[in-house]
């Protein structure tokens, strides 16, 4: 099945994996709490038990070697205005939501140190915004 748009997350290839987990969680969360027409059906058992849904397409995963290839992945989802959701490296050592926000405050989009993308949109515009990458192994 071909699908319009594309989920894809990129992440910094020598973090610990349970960095790696951490952040496609997070990240693959934006998606789905800014863009509601991305989430299926809730799913119901033969108990008729339900549970959550799904996001309705696949969400590919992309390494990038080093941070450059982070910040390129991310000013060329930027200039082809895609949505982008970034985690930065301070975050990890953050414990909520009010310092999470201040952290992310206190860097540029030059300084900020990221370690994870997700960028949404037209499925032709995020190929050829993340050209180059491959994908996670």
């Amino acid at each position: 099945m071909l699908y319009d748009t594309k989920i894809a997350l990129v992440l910094k290839a020598d973090l610990p994996t349970w960095q790696k987990l951490n952040v496609a969680a997070f990240l693959a969360s934006a998606v789905a709490i800014q863009f509601p027409e991305t989430h299926g059906q809730p799913f119901v058992n033969g108990s008729g038990v339900t549970y959550l849904p799904f996001l309705k397409q696949p969400v590919l995963v992309y390494q990038a070697a080093e941070e450059k290839d982070l910040r390129r992945a991310h000013q060329r989802a930027s200039e082809r205005g895609l949505q982008v959701g970034i985690y930065t490296e301070p975050l990890f050592a953050t414990k909520g939501e009010a310092e999470n926000l201040a952290v992310i405050a206190q860097y540029t989009t030059e300084t900020q140190l990221l370690v994870g993308l997700v960028v949404y949109g037209d499925a032709k515009q995020v190929s050829k915004a993340l050209d180059g990458l491959k994908l996670h192994t």
